[in-house]
């Protein structure tokens, strides 16, 4: 069976350079593939789960800052790496390191097998007899590639296709993508399309010599993919070596920097590094800051609600908002004004006039909620206390989480993790968290649903306590989403907590410790 030859997934080195030898490998490798069941090769758009193993740590690939101005505008594009090069020249070892080294947040490796076109019947039986060109442009879905390569640099979700060699076609289930502040994306023809190229940043051909490549490819394809010698030959001289020199090769002075060797080449990995670093750090930008010099002395936004303040509802802000209320007083009081506030958010759902026929016969004009779905999504922690109340009055409602926490060296807030219902793009969505100060974390909450195609004014941020900063922070960045609290407090202290506020409201209700854990400013400088 033919092998793509743009596959980007290089065997893995031994020791020394005699693995490199044509000679030695071809003495050991079998004549026939192995006996043993084949292995499902896929392409490595992979982002679960959201780390890179290396042979000397694990980096965490979360934790992303803002990638949008005070406007909720996207304002920081992701920086794209084009990694380039001939069939097992090295680019996916070259794109490991420079990730390892890069050590940054939200990095995702793109490879540009994930885009081959789906191939007909005609097709699959040229393949299967090592007769299809793999390593021709007209091979890649270019017009998929470059939709889903630009949207992902806009830091908006993508599903990428996962290419099964074995079968020489696209799996079922596809790969779901979001956000990046590096995308390192790499392919033999990444530099062949006018379009593709002026979407990458920085430009890295990776030169390694033919016979090299030749070896690992044979590797490669007999021991991992079950090919025999002869088909792999054959279509490496066919397709393989002609496609390189009219395709490929001519690239080469596209690139910005060429990296003889491949991945054994430390000095050039490092000079890429750095450089990135550096566009990296001209790229960042504030929010915190802007929004807490923003909109002061405005009214109030015609999209705020704010629960009616009965007796009741002042009563159970008194009692919460006492420092020396007991944990069990907290909750208990804390949970009733969330209902309260589930029930009032829910009457801002769209209703429309349905007729009924009552038990004793007569007719009922009533209303009803029509065929939409309710999502909840609670920004962790302090917002999943809230989903208690939202599932007791909103029947099989689905829950996505979204975890956000404040970088405490630039203040910033940066986004850890999320997990949303498929399909969220056709629902409601009940976005919640506990407090609100001055709107960082809500409006980077707000962003993500937007990334993920869901409609502003199908947004409901419920709060029980913000402050006014918060208020015109999300409103104005936002103007179409619904933002429904029990209480607005007016003023924010210079550590940016609520005045006079409500404390932590997160270490409050799990009684946990404010100065130690992973939650430290939960909620409460949001």
């Amino acid at each position: 069976m033919a092998a793509p030859g743009g596959a980007a997934e290089e065997a893995r080195r031994g020791s020394g350079r005699r693995d490199d030898s044509l000679d030695t490998l071809l003495s050991c490798l079998p004549l026939t593939p192995s006996l043993s069941p084949r292995k499902r090769t896929t392409s490595q758009s992979k982002t679960e789960p959201p780390l890179l193993r290396t042979s000397k740590r694990t980096i965490y690939t979360a934790g992303r800052p803002p990638w949008y101005n005070e406007t909720g505008t996207p304002f920081k594009e992701a920086f794209v790496i084009g990694l380039c090069g001939g069939s097992a020249s090295g680019k996916t070892t070259v794109a490991n390191k420079i990730i390892e080294a890069l050590d940054v947040p939200w990095v995702v490796l793109l490879s540009m097998d994930s885009f081959y076109k789906v191939l007909n019947k005609e097709q699959q039986q040229q393949a299967a007899c090592n007769e299809y060109n793999f390593d021709h442009p007209d091979a890649f879905d270019f017009d998929l590639l470059i939709s889903v390569l630009r949207k992902l640099k806009e830091g908006k979700r993508v599903k990428v296709p996962v290419y099964d060699f074995t079968t020489h076609s696209r799996r079922k289930e596809w790969k779901t993508v979001y956000g990046a502040n590096v995308i390192v994306f790499e392919g033999i023809l990444s530099f062949a399309n006018k379009e593709l190229l002026q979407l990458l940043d920085m430009k890295v051909f990776v030169d390694t010599d033919s016979d090299i490549r030749l070896v690992r490819r044979l590797k490669r394809d007999i021991m991992e993919r079950g090919r025999d010698v002869v088909g792999v030959i054959k279509q490496y001289s066919k397709f393989v070596k002609p496609a390189f020199e009219q395709y490929i090769e001519p690239t080469m002075q596209a690139a910005d920097i060429v990296v003889p060797r491949g991945g054994d080449n430390f000095v050039a990995l490092d000079l890429i590094v750095q450089h990135v670093h550096s566009q990296l750090e001209k790229r960042e930008i504030t929010v915190r800051a802007a929004l807490a010099s923003a909109h002061q002395g405005q009214p109030l936004p015609k999209t705020l609600s704010v629960l009616e303040s009965t007796p009741q509802v002042r009563g159970m802000h008194t009692i919460i908002r006492n420092k020396d209320t007991t944990r069990d007083e907290f909750i208990f009081y804390s949970k009733r004004l969330m209902r309260l506030l589930i029930e009032h958010a829910l009457s801002f759902l769209p209703l429309k006039p349905v007729t009924v026929e009552t038990p004793q016969g007569t007719v009922y004009e009533g209303k009803r909620f029509h065929r939409q779905r309710i999502t909840g999504v609670s920004i962790l922690r302090a917002g999943e206390t809230m989903e208690q109340a939202l599932t007791a009055v909103c029947k099989d409602i689905r829950l996505g989480k979204i975890l956000i926490q404040t970088n405490h060296d630039t203040g910033e807030p940066e986004l850890h993790y999320l997990r949303l219902p498929k399909e969220i793009s056709e629902d409601y969505v009940i976005l919640m968290d506990s407090t609100v100060s001055t709107g960082a974390a809500a409006m980077m909450a707000v962003r993500v649903l937007l990334d993920h195609d869901v409609q502003e004014d199908k947004i409901f941020l419920l709060s029980l306590l913000m402050a006014e900063m918060g208020v015109h922070s999300v409103a104005y960045a936002f103007p179409c989403v619904r933002i429904i609290t029990t209480a607005v407090d007016k003023t924010v202290n210079e550590e940016f907590h609520i005045i006079p506020g409500i404390g932590n409201f997160g270490d409050r209700y799990f009684g946990t410790d404010s100065t130690t854990g992973w939650y430290e400013n939960d909620c409460m400088d949001c």
